[in-house]
């Protein structure tokens, strides 16, 4: 009898221990505001959840338009809802493979030379895509998925003239890409295809004047059955000095 109350004060304390450590996605509050501290729950979920109203509109506007624009400042978590929906999409079978792909441009700074075949020297520039992927799939799985060719992760020359039928393609780093460029990608989407590009106008590392997003962005908006959503500070979900330092910077 000692035995059993003793296993039931057990069970009582781990469920108390448990319940601690359950904290809400806004606890507290209406909304959240990222200059404060940041008590939001950031565990893995099978099912990805917005973590702001623009986020919401985002994975919206992903669900119910073929073509989506997601444009905002870093860390407003663009690049990893798309991939996450992308994976999301492939697991529930309405696409055959995942197709994503940003342009290899050098972020301020000269890599030079780099050792290896094409795909080590394309690496670096694809490691953003490749960090979401692994978040979301794992690593053993998205190298079977990869060697499969199921899921395609190519720079941006490599996509002229093909077309993107039964998948889900993401463009990274649009900001990166000429008018022409841009234009040549939007126009691979296929049949039974969904397409996502994201990017931050602000932050090109192309030279003044030669990055498409703003112009291509503006024009799309008047596409009645394409989606442009345009994320801000109030979406940063980084560290809360994110959103502040930008608005300085």
């Amino acid at each position: 009898m000692a035995k059993r109350s003793a296993r039931y004060k057990s069970r009582e304390s781990i469920a108390a221990s448990d319940d601690e450590n359950v904290r809400p996605l806004f606890p507290g509050r209406s909304g959240w505001s990222p200059r404060e501290s940041d008590a939001r729950d950031r565990k893995y979920v099978k099912n990805i959840r917005a973590m702001s109203p623009g986020q919401q509109r985002l994975l919206n506007a992903i669900d119910e338009r073929a073509v989506s624009l997601a444009l905002g400042p870093a860390g407003t978590g663009k690049t990893y809802l798309a991939v996450a929906k992308a994976v999301e999409a492939l697991e529930a079978g309405r696409v055959g493979r995942i197709v994503l792909s940003r342009p290899a441009v050098e972020a301020g700074e000269s890599l030079g030379f780099l050792p290896g075949d094409l795909q080590d020297k394309l690496a670096p520039y694809l490691r953003p895509l490749y960090d979401a992927l692994t978040e979301r799939l794992g690593t053993k799985r998205l190298k079977a998925l990869v060697a499969e060719g199921v899921i395609e992760v190519a720079p941006v020359a490599y996509m002229r003239g093909r077309t993107l039928n039964d998948c889900f393609v993401v463009i990274d780093e649009a900001q990166n890409c000429t008018y022409g460029q841009l234009k040549m990608l939007l126009t691979r989407l296929g049949w039974r295809s969904t397409m996502v590009l994201t990017g931050d106008p602000d932050q090109t590392d192309l030279l003044a004047g030669l990055s498409g997003l703003r112009d291509v962005a503006e024009r799309l908006e008047k596409v009645p059955d394409i989606a442009v959503v345009r994320l801000g500070e109030a979406d940063i979900v980084r560290h809360p000095l994110v959103a502040g330092m930008l608005t300085v910077l």
